[in-house]
């Protein structure tokens, strides 16, 4: 044998030695992780048995605070899908805390060096040692470009993403084990729930994809010829799966009506560009933004509106979206027959619904969907659990008359709930249905047809 050949053969034997170190590091991790996870699930059911009895919801939903980042997306989950899930367990775990400690800085300068492949200082003129924000999956920091231009950099934790897939591969054990043991329970409520957030979970730990769906919207926009609206664009050439960077936006978000005039003379002008974008980036992006709360849209220093954050995107089809349109517009008109004729076209049921019945029970919900404190928009949390609080009576109703919602019936409407907070709280004039600046239909007549998904 040569001796390139056995060089080569040696550069082999190495290569696959590392491999098979990382597979036992991360074997040894995942059986870690699930001895973790057994033994907080035990601690909670021996404190349960031993006379600590508070609801099952609200001791569930401290164990998944207690097991962190995959466990507290979950309870995130459960509390934004009154669809899938009981009234009690939605409510309680819309108090499920994303709050964690932040990285030392230390770790932000090792890891983005470790992804980048080099110094820091030579990559940033400057970078804020302290967070911005610091949640279960990443944080974020303030910095500076040494072209000037502004940015933020988001930095995954160490170890998040072997922790999402051994969490979730025992989850879906542990839910067709229980499917399994009960026959009765449908399979679709359990395993292909999880399976269904593993994805999601997966893919918003993939930074490149989050980038990826930043350019898909700025293109849209100049494609569509919307220079009133803007996203984050990403640094390419500073971005990798763990670590994206931003462009930083500055501005206020779209909350307070005192704060936003000192930007603009007219809120509703602003409001509607935000209201067409979205509505036409569902004809014309891959996705579209499924979680506009207070938050996440800004209007910029320069007067532009500011879509930030799209961890949460999701994709309909012609038949869903065209229900949930003629929904949107018997809300916004009070009418309870077309209401329960738009639920009745976008739930799935089994046997023909009594429409007259369906609408009596939602005619007692009409008070509080036409008519709702606009001030709980500025405060966010306050308005969250209203707008699913709202979700959850509805789908009780509807559940009640024998429809079953699939999950983007819940984005969807969630989202529009939130439009008509932000129209009550910033131009209560605004009639989405009738004022002619609004292109609510549009999207519809542009829709591809049949039982395709859109994008």
């Amino acid at each position: 044998m040569s001796k390139e050949s056995t060089l080569k053969t040696g550069r082999g034997d190495l290569a696959r030695e590392r491999e098979g170190l990382a597979l036992m590091r991360n074997t040894a991790r995942g059986a870690l992780r699930v001895m973790e996870t057994v033994g907080v699930v035990g601690r909670q059911g021996m404190g349960w048995l031993l006379g600590d009895r508070d609801e099952l919801p609200v001791r569930l939903r401290r164990t998944f605070e207690s097991l962190g980042a995959t466990y507290i997306k979950l309870g995130q989950f459960i509390a934004s899908s009154p669809s899938l899930f009981p009234e009690d367990y939605v409510r309680e775990f819309q108090k499920c805390l994303d709050r964690t400690p932040p990285m030392p800085f230390h770790y932000i300068r090792d890891t983005v060096e470790q992804e980048l492949g080099q110094p820091l200082s030579a990559l940033y003129e400057w970078v804020d040692p302290e967070p911005l924000a610091s949640a279960s999956i990443a944080q974020v920091h303030a910095a500076r470009l040494h072209n000037g231009a502004d940015v933020v950099i988001k930095v995954q934790r160490p170890g998040v993403r072997h922790v999402l897939l051994t969490d979730f591969n025992f989850l879906y054990f542990s839910a067709r084990v229980l499917e399994s043991l009960a026959p009765g329970l449908s399979r679709s409520a359990l395993s292909g729930v999880i399976e269904e957030l593993q994805a999601g979970m997966l893919e918003e730990c993939d930074f490149l994809q989050e980038a990826r769906n930043l350019e898909a919207f700025n293109r849209f926009l100049v494609e569509s010829g919307n220079n009133a609206v803007a996203a984050p664009r990403p640094v390419a050439s500073h971005t990798t799966a763990r670590v994206l960077t931003m462009e930083r936006f500055h501005g206020v978000p779209l909350t307070d009506l005192e704060v936003l005039r000192a930007y603009t003379d007219d809120p509703a002008g602003t409001l509607i560009t935000a209201l067409n974008t979205w509505f036409s980036s569902l004809m014309m992006c891959d996705f579209f933004h499924a979680d506009l709360h207070a938050g996440n849209l800004m209007l910029l220093e320069d007067g532009r509106v500011g879509f930030i954050d799209f961890g949460m995107v999701g994709r309909i089809r012609r038949e869903t979206w065209a229900g949930m349109m003629e929904l949107f517009e018997a809300i916004g008109h009070g009418d309870v027959d077309s209401m329960a004729r738009a639920m009745a076209m976008v739930g799935m049921t089994r046997e023909e619904v009594d429409v007259a019945a369906l609408a009596r029970d939602i005619g007692a919900l009409q008070d509080r969907l036409t008519d709702v404190d606009a001030s709980s928009l500025v405060q966010a949390d306050r308005n969250d659990r209203e707008v699913n609080q709202l979700l959850t009576d509805l789908v009780r109703i509807g559940e009640g008359h024998g429809i079953r919602f699939p999950r983007e019936f819940a984005l969807l409407l969630k989202q529009f709930l939130y439009f008509d907070r932000y129209v009550q709280a910033l131009a209560p004039e605004l009639d989405m249905f009738s004022d002619g600046r609004v292109d609510m239909f549009g999207a519809l007549d542009q829709l591809p047809g049949g039982d395709e998904p859109l994008h």
